[in-house]
């Protein structure tokens, strides 16, 4: 870090402004950084560089203050360029609305000036091994006047090029907190190991925490906040239903693409006069048309969800509020998740055998869509939908919905 702020995003339509001019910088080379699969270094300095990173960051702690509905269409804009480099600073927005909500003076005053000048946070949660996702054997333990941690992450998105780390873990009385730590921290060990077959640019991989010292006050009571009613976990949701949307929209708009440039109509089509060209084919046209409404959709679905999270605010007035918050966002996660998914598969349809082709690329948009769709089951999210709309039952209060 040069120390020198990044332009500060005053307004909704200069940061989407700016997302949309970073989104056409990085769409030519989606495909080879798929393919490639290491870290996309160079991109994610212009990131950084662009104001992005500080938008949702409080305007008394110098950032932009915007809320979920900005979020949501920044994501939503890379995403449809490059879903993995938007998915990297997933964990770092996540990071924001927990200092905002929980951390001390002294937190805000050491993490987000770092952020206002182009420094990413990376929140290392998840493990492998355990019986469920949240059984945690990372452990902050008493060392003189701080904390040690120790333990091994999995799923580090966007730690390898991140200024700090906030780690998951439980401390002496098995509470669950973020330790709060700088990258360069001596004991932290990040690889490259991350081998999914989608988002493969990523590169989220293995954190291991080796007797990695942490300032006492650097230490975040995660637990509180699912003490009572909240939000955080329908804020974070609502980034990945951006990502989901906007896999939806490069699929299709690669389809699109491929079709008017490439594809040629069926036989049974041109035989019959129907179709000079694929585009005139009216079986294509069928199907790109159900495809095309079911897309835009799921991106105004996100937007619904956007604008009822933003007029709800960070700390909800009670828990029926929160669970009005949580079900909209389920609802536009689980819908643009699916759509991912078809968009990303029937787009074969339309572009023919030629569209397999891997120098095109286009599987890509189905590996991204299918391992992204997974990150939690879509299935829980449409049962608490039913329950919430059938019978007035809250949705659990964890950090999935």
């Amino acid at each position: 870090m040069t120390g020198c702020p990044a332009p500060r995003l005053e307004g909704h339509a200069e940061a989407v402004s700016a997302a949309e001019a970073f989104a056409a910088a990085v769409r030519p080379g989606a495909a080879d950084r798929d393919r490639a699969g290491s870290v996309p270094r160079a991109e994610l300095a212009d990131f950084d560089r662009s104001g992005l990173p500080a938008i949702t960051v409080p305007v008394a702690d110098g950032g932009a203050g915007l809320g979920p509905r900005t979020l949501a269409e920044v994501i939503r804009t890379v995403a449809a360029a490059d879903p993995a480099l938007a998915q990297i600073p997933q964990g770092h927005f996540l990071a924001i609305d927990i200092l905002s909500q929980l951390g001390t003076p002294e937190q805000r005053d050491r993490i987000l000036p770092a952020v206002t000048e182009g420094g990413r946070v990376a929140p290392v949660l998840a493990e492998r091994g355990g019986t469920h996702a949240l059984d945690l054997k990372t452990r902050l333990v008493a060392d003189g006047p701080g904390w040690r941690l120790d333990g091994v992450k999995y799923y580090s998105t966007g730690a390898i090029t991140a200024r700090w780390l906030a780690a998951s873990a439980l401390d002496p009385e098995d509470r669950l907190v973020l330790a709060l730590i700088e990258r360069d921290s001596p004991g932290v060990a990040i690889d490259e190991d991350w081998s999914a077959m989608g988002q493969r640019a990523t590169v989220s991989g293995t954190t291991t925490f080796g007797g990695v010292r942490v300032d006492a006050g650097l230490v975040v009571p995660y637990w509180t906040a699912f003490e009572g009613p909240q939000l955080l976990g329908a804020r974070a949701q609502l980034f990945h239903a951006a990502i989901e949307a906007g896999i939806a929209e490069g699929a299709l708009a690669d389809a699109a693409e491929f079709v008017r440039t490439r594809s040629r109509p069926f036989a049974e089509a041109y035989r019959a006069n129907q179709a000079a060209t694929a585009t005139d084919d009216p079986n294509i046209r069928l199907r790109f048309g159900q495809l095309a409404t079911r897309t835009r959709a799921a991106v105004q679905l996100l937007r619904w969800a956007a604008e009822v999270l933003d007029e709800l605010g960070l700390i909800p007035a009670g828990p029926d509020t929160a669970a009005h918050g949580s079900i909209a966002v389920a609802q536009a996660k689980a819908f643009a998740s699916e759509v991912a998914v078809e968009v990303a598969s029937q787009l074969f349809a339309l572009t023919g055998t030629s569209g397999t082709d891997r120098k095109y690329g286009l599987d890509r948009h189905w590996r991204n869509a299918r391992t992204h769709s997974v990150h939690d089951p879509v299935d829980w999210k449409y049962h608490h939908i039913g329950a919430w709309e059938l019978a007035g039952v809250r949705p659990p209060n964890h950090g999935q919905i």
